[in-house]
């Protein structure tokens, strides 16, 4: 078995049942300035800086581990942004770095939060170049993780040099190893990683449109089913999530609207459903814990965390109906 530097085994200290994998080919230190009022063109004073590991699937696996689910995070990672970012993953409980060493850096995502407004602005970097070598590389390590394996999500954009169809082929392998998938990401990747036939599909609305060319949620999330993907989870804004699955179709939302960072709130969403999947919750309940994570993260400063006693309080406010047909 292919082990990374920075690979802790999970079963280093007694018996650990099977893990969820996240994998976030595009990893990235996220760097949040907050402004008391953001005005383009001209020259602020921070009040207030945060780093953090991110990229989409380590903001998943962050929230996950924070539930007290083992998880593992794979991915790429380099340079001396790369170092920075394991070493802030170092020591988060129940969380294992399986990441993997590539020549390029690790890129940096950039988010400016107006304190007066609470819009958030976000500068987000390619990311290194993968070169072949690295991906097979990849590959390799993912198949042997697939092995502990409860639940994957594959999230976010993909690097340069990845294939753009990476993510369905990282679909079949799990499905091949018998491992349920969750997929997140948008543009190309996510029109051809939906042919995968992942068992969840998580767009927001602007992606789900894109994927069908339907602004209607509705239409266009049971068209997404019939692409490929098992369930659909819609991610609407402030109208909640729409839910179209194979045992029917569902809305949730929050008792009312929050404000504050939107930065992490859909990592926060998968990593809900992907404990209520490896739970074998029904699906309201998943959704409400999805949808309540998702609310939480919007008031915590930065992605990946989430305030914790504002989501004990939102679980037993999130209603959920089921609508009349059948998906």
């Amino acid at each position: 078995m292919i082990v990374p530097p920075g690979r802790v085994e999970a079963q280093a200290e007694g018996e650990v049942g099977p893990v969820i994998l996240t994998v976030a080919l595009n990893t990235a230190l996220d760097i949040t300035h907050h402004v008391p009022a953001l005005r383009p063109g001209t020259s602020h004073r921070v009040a207030e800086v945060t780093e953090r590991p991110g990229g989409k699937g380590v903001n998943v696996a962050r929230v996950l581990a924070a539930l007290g689910h083992e998880v593992t995070v794979t991915g790429f990672l380099g340079g001396t942004t790369g170092r920075i970012l394991r070493d802030r993953l170092t020591g988060v409980p129940h969380l294992t770095d399986a990441l993997v060493p590539v020549s390029g850096t690790t890129r940096r995502t950039v988010a400016v939060v107006d304190e007066r407004s609470g819009a958030t602005t976000r500068l987000n970097e390619p990311g290194p170049v993968i070169t072949h070598a690295e991906w097979s590389a990849f590959q390799e390590v993912y198949e042997d993780l697939l092995a502990s394996a409860s639940a994957v999500a594959l999230c976010g954009s993909l690097p340069p040099g990845v294939p753009v169809g990476a993510y369905a082929g990282l679909i079949r392998t799990a499905r091949a190893a018998g491992v349920p998938t969750l997929l997140d990401t948008s543009g190309a990747a996510l029109r051809r990683g939906v042919a995968g036939r992942p068992d969840v599909l998580k767009p927001n609305a602007e992606e789900l449109a894109e994927l069908t060319g339907s602004h209607e949620p509705l239409r266009a999330t049971q068209d997404a089913r019939r692409r490929g993907a098992g369930a659909v989870v819609a991610s609407l804004g402030p109208e909640g999530l729409l839910a179209v699955t194979p045992e029917g179709r569902w809305r949730a939302a929050p008792p009312h609207p929050l404000h504050g960072n939107p930065t992490g709130a859909g990592d926060s969403l998968t990593a809900g459903l992907l404990s209520g999947l490896v739970e074998h919750r029904p699906w309201p309940d998943r959704l409400v814990r999805a949808a309540a994570l998702s609310a939480a993260t919007v008031l915590a400063p930065v992605a990946g965390e989430f305030d914790r006693r504002a989501y004990e309080e939102l679980r037993t406010g999130v209603t959920v109906s089921r609508e009349a047909s059948a998906a």
